[in-house]
């Protein structure tokens, strides 16, 4: 201990001797460990760490998938008969989304809901903090009971501990709250309440062929395994198929963990931002190596001087690690206070759809990390510096003005050097085909306007708006307040909102007979308002679209896009065609064709099991189904004007209807087209930041080597200018002595690059992963910085003065 003590010491002074040497690498250290720990910390709560439920190696979700659609909600009745059939699992559970409004209790507020069968949290292993869950016996007799989340608590409730007992308006019903969920409880995403699911509308409960948006949650027996599951569900959804023909034909089940359903789409691009940020902390390593090896040719003679005194080779050897290693303990601590201070810039960089997003922190995990990436780092960086110096020539050195031998260190330093230019050759072929992939997503044709467009979400209370003639009443008045508020172009509402979901359902042309859900044409169906088009932006190609005339007593039009228009009717004319929804009992005729939109994601691959669209007049939606039909719909407006600004008068229009209705998920139409490229701008930001700060580093390194061999190597220079050496002799040599290296890594590094950016296949975007050009075009950047590097040292060199260089000291 007294040893290590006498070492600690001696490394401080050391490093207070050489205070630009010790600011640099704690730099560079510090942006190494500060990056690293910034993306651990993020990995950490999304990967590593258990889901908040009960062993939840056990916990499997299910779901059905058929031909077209991989992945489908179970209805209810196919829920209920895998939960009498299966033999895999102790117990199963559903929980479906909903929206509900809170009202009484200040300004009325949308609230996210779960409907959910009463063993949901039994399931789960979850327990309320305060209170209990509902019963079997009330969801059977759909009590009216609730259980609030704890961020519903907080901001409404103000943490009342005598909130449980007490009611809360719900649908305009009275809901007696008896229990607040644990801190950060979530399950996918967060919700506000969670309610029986006796409350799921009746037409989801009873109808086989609806699939409401729901999540079966199951728990394994003990024993049992995933492949044993599965094979029980095959055999379940097999019967199902012969006792349901029509609506089960090829409806499997999928089986699977549920960690891997939640992270499963985000876990390749946090794998690829903690690989690419190792590949930062290396190069810095590398850096601070060529640092140490270039202070060592300062130090050989002390070295010797302790080598002729006695010590030992591993004496020496553990000296030089333990500055090495209190070195990069103090740029760890840096780092950490980097990573903290960018934590903020972090969290507002990471898409909404990462779970446990709001959780994420630098723990003592993280911390745990930062000690051990600091720890690794100096021995890392320190070792070859220190091996390399603890074999001093103590014949050479020892000699007044003797250089000691160097050509050992100078490969040490040129193979990191080549390391360096491999691996920032790597970021910056990866960032560029992510910003490549940006550009080309930002550039599609969206089919649609989305300049000053304002959209916003509005669910009627389900008891209050019971009757149709009340529903339509308040759309009809809502629609003619809006469309008259000055800077209002044009406003209409929709069931769907594009890139906000879709209501999906099977067309048939006019004769035909609906044969099985197996066998379906799927297209995305719009309820929309007269305004429709012209608020969104969308230009007519052919026909016309809707107008006021039309009522649920005119028969019902449709209007279609192109890519219906063409497979459907590739050799007549679409308008006045007709087309059969709903199993062939309501018939639309066609009256106007408009172009297909993106509508289901802005990456137009995942669109191809849905490939048409059609649009219908909602207020042609019958009496007997309006309610329920436009229970939720959504107002989009085109603005003269900045939309946002128009917000506080359509909420004053709104209250004048309905002081008790809502207003939510208020957003522009660019900010869900920037959502739906949220995960891949968040992985192409870092990863240009990562390449940049790798770029720099490689090219510190390169202009440290060269500066080094100049020094090194000035004798030699001063010999060949003075047997006639030029300036332009001297300045190819240093910087063909630079380019040699350069060549050397950016070899290396096209071909980690081939096999290592296949890693990001799954985010990129009308580009290949291995396209030719983006690896020609870095590669020659790369060589060009590098090249820069080379030039100042290079240039110094033809400076150097003979007569000096060649004396003799």
């Amino acid at each position: 201990m007294e040893t290590l003590l006498k070492d600690l010491r001696f490394g401080i002074r050391m490093m207070a001797r050489s205070p630009g040497f010790t600011l640099v690498a704690l730099i560079t250290i510090a942006l190494g460990i500060g990056a690293n720990t910034a993306i651990f910390s993020v990995v950490n709560t999304v990967l590593l760490r258990p889901l908040p439920y009960e062993m939840p190696g056990r916990l499997m979700v299910l779901w059905e998938r058929q031909e077209q659609i991989p992945q489908e909600s179970p209805s209810l009745p196919d829920f209920n008969d895998w939960c009498e059939r299966y033999h895999s699992f102790e117990q199963a559970a559903l929980a479906r989304r909903d929206n509900v409004n809170l009202t009484g209790a200040g300004e009325p507020e949308r609230l996210i809901a779960r409907q959910i069968t009463a063993n949901f949290f039994s399931t789960l292993g979850v327990r309320p903090q305060l209170g209990r869950p509902f019963s079997e016996e009330e969801e059977k007799t759909k009590a009216a009971v609730v259980l609030i989340s704890d961020s519903l608590w907080k901001r409404q409730f103000g943490y009342d501990p005598s909130l449980i007992g007490k009611a809360i308006t719900l649908y305009d019903t009275s809901f007696t709250v008896i229990g607040i969920l644990p801190k950060n409880f979530q399950f996918y995403t967060p919700a506000d309440v969670f309610l029986p699911i006796s409350f799921m509308p009746d037409r989801l409960k009873e109808a086989r062929e609806e699939h409401g948006g729901t999540i079966v949650v199951a728990r394994l027996k003990p024993g049992a395994g995933r492949a044993e599951a599965q094979a029980d569900m095959d055999n379940i959804a097999e019967a199902l198929e012969q006792q349901y023909p029509k609506t089960n034909k090829s409806v499997r089940v999928t089986v699977a963990s549920i960690y891997e359903d939640m992270v499963g789409d985000v876990r390749p691009s946090l794998l690829v931002l903690l690989g690419a940020v190792g590949f930062v902390l290396l190069i810095a390593c590398a850096n601070v190596a060529n640092l140490l090896l270039a202070r060592a040719a300062a130090r050989q003679k002390e070295i010797a001087i302790r080598t002729a005194l006695g010590a030992s080779r591993l004496r020496v050897v553990r000296q030089l690690l333990t500055e090495s290693i209190l070195l990069s303990i103090a740029g760890g601590a840096v780092g950490l206070l980097l990573a903290m201070w960018g934590a903020d810039l972090l969290l507002a960089a990471i898409p909404n759809n990462i779970p446990w997003v709001k959780e994420i922190a630098l723990d003592r995990y993280v911390l745990g990390f930062t000690l051990a990436a600091s720890l690794a780092t100096g021995i890392v960086f320190g070792l070859a510096p220190a091996l390399q110096s603890s074999r001093p020539d103590l014949n050479e050195t020892l000699k007044e003005g003797g250089r000691g031998s160097t050509s050992g260190r100078q490969r040490a330093r040129a193979v990191l050097v080549v390391s360096e230019v491999a691996l920032a050759l790597v970021l910056f072929i990866g960032a560029t085909l992510m910003l490549k992939t940006f550009s080309r997503l930002r550039n599609i044709d969206a089919g649609f306007n989305p300049k000053n467009v304002l959209t916003m979400t509005f669910s009627l209370s389900p008891s209050r708006y019971s009757d149709s003639s009340r529903a339509r009443d308040f759309y009809r008045q809502l629609d003619e307040r809006v469309n008259t508020l000055p800077g209002v172009e044009a406003a209409a509402f929709t069931r769907n909102v594009p890139l906000e979901g879709a209501t999906v359902t099977t067309v048939l042309l006019d004769g035909e007979s609906f044969t099985s859900y197996g066998d379906q044409r799927l297209t995305v169906q719009s309820m929309v308002g007269v305004n429709f088009f012209r608020a969104m932006g969308i230009p007519l190609l052919r026909g016309r679209t809707f107008s006021e005339q039309e009522t649920d007593k005119t028969p019902l039009l449709a209007v279609i896009d192109d890519n219906m228009a063409r497979e459907l009717f590739p050799d007549k004319d679409p308008l006045g065609q007709h087309l059969v929804l709903n199993e062939g009992t309501i018939r639309f005729e066609i009256v106007g064709v408009v172009p297909h939109i993106k509508h289901l994601s802005w990456d137009a691959d995942a669109q191809s099991k849905v490939r048409f669209q059609m649009y219908s007049n909602y207020n042609q939606v019958p009496d007997q189904f309006f309610a329920q039909a436009t229970q939720t719909l959504s107002l989009v407006m085109r603005t003269s004007t900045n939309p946002m600004s128009l917000v506080p008068a359509v909420r004053k229009k709104v209250q004048e209807v309905d002081k008790d209705q809502p207003v939510y998920n208020v957003k522009l139409m660019e900010e869900s087209i920037a959502g739906s490229m949220s995960q891949r701008r968040f992985v192409m930001s870092l990863l240009a930041v990562f390449a940049g700060v790798a770029l720099i580093l490689a090219a510190i390194g390169i202009y440290g080597l060269m500066s080094y061999s100049v020094t090194q190597r000035s004798h030699e220079i001063g010999i060949r200018m003075a047997l006639g050496a030029r300036g332009r002799d001297v300045l190819t040599l240093v910087v063909g002595n630079g380019l040699k290296l350069v060549i050397a890594g950016v070899a290396i590094g096209l071909v980690a690059s081939f096999m290592l950016t296949r890693l990001l296949s799954g985010l990129l975007f009308g580009v290949s992963a291995t396209d030719p050009l983006t690896f020609v075009l870095t590669s020659i950047a790369l060589t060009g910085v590098a090249l820069g590097a080379c030039f100042v040292p290079a240039r110094r060199a033809t400076k150097v003065d003979p007569m000096t260089a060649l004396r003799y000291e």
